[in-house]
């Protein structure tokens, strides 16, 4: 009985049309796929003949819509609204719902689609309601149906405004999802930059020409999966190469996996590589997985690749052609996306001819070679790398070292540096935690160093000209930690004023030089 009741009947339709469009709404995280079917339910469900839905462009101040049922495409091309403009743009400036009972009693109907040209505007009922988020207007829900007596168009504008703030609700949804994601996604882009600063080229301290084809091959080789092998001496900074092309590729996101090749004993280097199996030896309590794995869609970097012992040698090249291997004691094969980069200090060449290394794990890993100069051939970039570890160490060691002084500077100019920027590292590591002022002076260097003979500075000439070099050196010392001013250097160095005039004058030291 109660289903005969039109007011329940009438209840029931509409509970089932607002849970047929919550479900539409949850489908998808892109609303504005959903806006078409939702028009769709309202009209299965109330006897519409055309609705829209229009959102607000804040950028052009027009109304747009986005949806509709019952246009062609012409006619929806054709809807577009000024805030104010009409029934649309009155209801988004007002923020208030319009419900119109016949279309030809309000001058505000522009009918600007022209889809009601083949009915009379005497026989439409018409309502818009705003789509609202707290108190700002999103964009507009209209609906327009047959003119029909004693029709409750305040309950169809009651059940509009449900729908508006379901629709509402699921745009702030989606707002915050989206928000989210982008936080996430800003989040992850800030952590990614910081990591690339760290280890890419333009941080890596080198002016010379050398270093800079260097860092042009890395910005070419970097976007590739080409394998990689690194030549250099050791101590040139092979891995930081290898470190700025893994992070500077699509890779950097996944794992960078380091291995020493020299640094495993021969019986463990396999079960490092690739892992083993439970009880596959004496030891293996329980299955372990090998660096290979570790580095699934990541890059490995084999250093030392050199030192490689036959039997390895004929297994990595395997892996490097199949992508493939097994545990040791396993029989699972096991494929792996990896990007090999290998470096080495030895010559391979010479290597190949006695037999130490294979000639066709060479041509594998010798797709593209970077060969990184030793410290001796870029002289230019002693200076700039002893800065950077001094400010590094000083940091590090709480401790406030400003310069190098000069004659520590030419000792640093003049040696050889067999151990490259390794040995350069440590010894100004050495030097800052010596100093106990704010210099590093030449006695806080190394005695390999400060010999004649390793610094190639074997004094020339006569007792006076030494006496005259040392003097020029500390004047110039003094003038550049006063900043240029005479007065002050000659206190620092227990001297009248008028003798560091005529010193300064003698041997033509120009103290301006020194004033910023």
């Amino acid at each position: 009985m109660p289903l005969t009741n039109p007011k329940v009947r009438r209840e029931l339709a509409e509970l089932s049309l607002l849970y047929e469009i919550s479900e539409i709404l949850d489908r998808s995280l892109d609303l504005r796929e959903e806006l078409g079917p939702v028009l769709k339910a309202i009209a299965k469900h109330t006897g519409m003949l055309r609705g829209t839905i229009t959102l607000l462009n804040r950028e052009m101040d027009e109304l747009v819509i986005c949806a509709a049922h019952g246009l062609t495409p012409e006619q929806l091309e054709r809807g577009r609204y000024k805030l104010g403009e009409g029934v649309i743009g009155k209801v988004v400036q007002t923020g208030k719902p319009m419900l119109i009972p016949r279309l030809s009693e309000d001058p505000l109907f522009l009918n600007r689609t022209a889809s009601r040209a083949n009915l009379s505007r005497e026989d439409l009922s018409y309502i818009c309601v705003p789509i609202k988020m707290e108190t700002a207007v999103l964009g507009t829900l209209s609906v327009d149906r047959i003119f029909e007596e004693g029709v409750a168009l305040e309950e169809d504008l009651r059940l509009m405004q449900i729908i508006g703030s379901m629709i509402a609700r699921a745009v702030r949804l989606r707002q915050k999802t989206q928000e989210e994601h982008e936080r996430l996604l800003t989040e992850n882009t800030r952590l990614q930059q910081e990591l690339r600063k760290k280890f890419q080229p333009a941080n890596m301290i080198g002016r010379s020409k050398s270093m800079q084809a260097v860092f042009d091959l890395i910005s070419q080789v970097a976007r590739s999966d080409a394998t990689v092998l690194i030549r250099g001496e050791s101590g040139v900074g092979k891995e930081l190469v290898a470190q700025s092309i893994h992070y500077n590729s699509d890779r950097a996101s996944k794992p960078f996996v380091r291995v020493n090749c020299a640094a495993l004993p021969e019986n463990i280097i396999e079960s490092e590589l690739f892992g083993h199996e439970k009880g596959a030896f004496t030891g293996a309590i329980r299955r372990r997985e090998g660096r290979f794995e570790m580095s699934h869609r990541g890059t490995i970097f084999l250093d030392e690749i050199g030192d490689l012992s036959p039997q390895m040698q004929i297994k990595l090249l395997r892996v490097l052609q199949e992508k493939e291997f097994e545990r040791v004691g396993g029989s699972e094969t096991i494929k792996v996306n990896v990007r090999v980069i290998a470096a080495t200090n030895l010559n391979l060449e010479t290597a190949m001819e006695t037999g130490g290394f294979r000639n066709d794990l060479y041509y594998r890993l010798n797709v593209f070679p970077v060969f990184v100069p030793p410290l001796r051939e870029r002289r230019t970039d002693i200076l700039e790398l002893a800065n950077f570890f001094v400010e590094k160490y000083s940091t590090e060691n709480h401790k406030y070292v400003r310069r190098i002084s000069t004659p520590a500077i030419d000792m640093l100019m003049s040696y050889h540096w067999p151990g490259n920027v390794r040995e350069l590292e440590n010894c100004i590591e050495r030097a800052v935690l010596l100093t106990n002022d704010d210099v590093v002076h030449g006695h806080h260097l190394p005695p390999t160093l400060q010999t004649a003979e390793a610094t190639n500075t074997i004094m020339k000439g006569t007792l006076q000209e030494t006496l005259d070099r040392v003097e020029r050196e500390m004047i110039v010392e003094a003038l550049k930690d006063c900043k240029g001013n005479k007065a002050r250097a000659a206190r620092q160095l227990g001297i009248s004023e008028r003798l560091m005039g005529l010193r300064v004058d003698r041997h033509g030291i120009d103290p301006t030089r020194y004033k910023s």
